[in-house]
């Protein structure tokens, strides 16, 4: 049985390396997905176009906005932007924020009185227009500090961990492993399988005297490899290019990562024998990936999903896998921390791999 599994093996990588289209798939897909979303899907708010409208005109009020734009957060235009041109400028999208300052600033610092300091932000998109709010009472607390020598009574010592840096790739990276590991595995077993029903191999390797679980296992074996091959390539990537920081054992990655792979090979398994074309098996796969992605927390916190959605992400085997890699890059989990999610990694990838190896094979019978 070790001879023909082999076999199998080594045929299904023969005919991998033969077909262009799954070359490209495999190896240059993956990587252009990890640059592209590496550097495009990032949290990050920066740069954020502001117009400011200044009523005073003093040293102190340009003193206060060269300091909103001393760093990288905020650029500000000229100070002599009329008020009517700002908001025209918001619907124009050429400002995210306006500052409006009034004509008494300076003399109400002076005098060490409150003063009221408009800052408007487009609210389009409120997760992005929040940290822009949050930037500009940080900055501004500092320049009354500063200007006034007032200090609150209570002061927050703030402390960041694993992330100290506040840098989103840090965290979009491992979820990119994740997703990929999920994507090429599941595809590459329901399109291979499928591609054989659709030659018609498959039946000719049914007359043979090959048993079920050594062509199930022949099957699924090369695309689990090309997986962990996949994974090996991200993982370097993004320690060596994105300078992501490893805390955590590589062992104990690659040990959980073999165990998530049976959820993908048994649900790549299912969905080829739901699908009588590649093109069915492709769309079907796209269909539960995209699902997997939105319900496990790769873009959005799961806490901040409606309810019942938070509800379905636990059938979601991705969830706990998302969990694992960034629990282990970035904050050097161990198996005692991670076992919630191995414990449901071990009942998703049982169940999923049990029957849809039982319906696999009697399909094949």
């Amino acid at each position: 049985m070790v001879r023909t599994i082999l076999a199998l093996v080594k045929k299904e990588f023969l005919q991998v390396l033969r077909d262009r289209n799954m070359l490209r798939m495999i190896f240059i897909m993956p990587i252009v997905q990890l640059f592209l979303l590496g550097y495009v899907a990032s949290t990050d708010v920066k740069l954020i176009s502001t117009a400011v409208y200044d009523d005073d005109r003093s040293e102190l009020s340009r003193e206060y906005v060269r300091s909103l734009s001393a760093g990288e957060y905020f650029v500000t235009g000229a100070p002599d932007i009329p008020l009517l041109e700002s908001e025209r400028g918001f619907k124009e999208n050429r400002y995210d924020a306006a500052l409006v300052i009034p004509h008494d600033f300076s003399k109400q610092l002076q005098e060490s009185k409150s003063v009221d300091v408009g800052f408007i932000v487009d609210g389009t998109n409120a997760n992005s227009a929040s940290i822009a709010l949050g930037y500009a009472n940080v900055i501004t607390r500092q320049f009354n500090e500063r200007i006034t020598g007032f200090s609150p009574p209570i002061t927050l010592r703030q402390s960041q961990l694993y992330n100290p840096e506040g840098e989103s790739v840090y965290f979009m990276v491992p979820g990119i492993v994740a997703t990929l590991l999920t994507m090429i595995t599941m595809l590459l077993t329901s399109m291979a399988i499928v591609r054989e029903r659709e030659i018609g191999t498959l039946e000719q390797l049914m007359v043979t005297p090959i048993s079920t679980p050594a062509l199930i296992l022949g099957k699924t074996i090369p695309f689990a490899l090309i997986g962990f091959l996949e994974l090996s390539v991200a993982l370097f990537l993004g320690v060596t290019w994105f300078r992501i920081p490893f805390a955590g054992s590589w062992g104990l990655l690659y040990l959980l990562s073999f165990l998530y792979l049976f959820t993908t090979l048994g649900t790549g398994m299912f969905i080829s024998t739901i699908s009588t074309t590649q093109q069915q098996a492709m769309f079907l796969s796209w269909f539960f990936a995209i699902f997997a992605i939105m319900t496990s927390g790769f873009f959005a916190p799961i806490a901040n999903m409606p309810r019942s959605i938070q509800y379905l992400t636990y059938l979601n085997p991705l969830r706990y896998f998302m969990a694992t890699v960034r629990g282990i890059m970035m904050k050097g989990a161990s198996f005692d921390a991670l076992h919630p999610q191995v414990i449901a990694m071990v009942i998703f990838g049982v169940t999923i791999f049990t029957f849809s190896w039982l319906r696999f094979s009697k399909r094949v019978k």
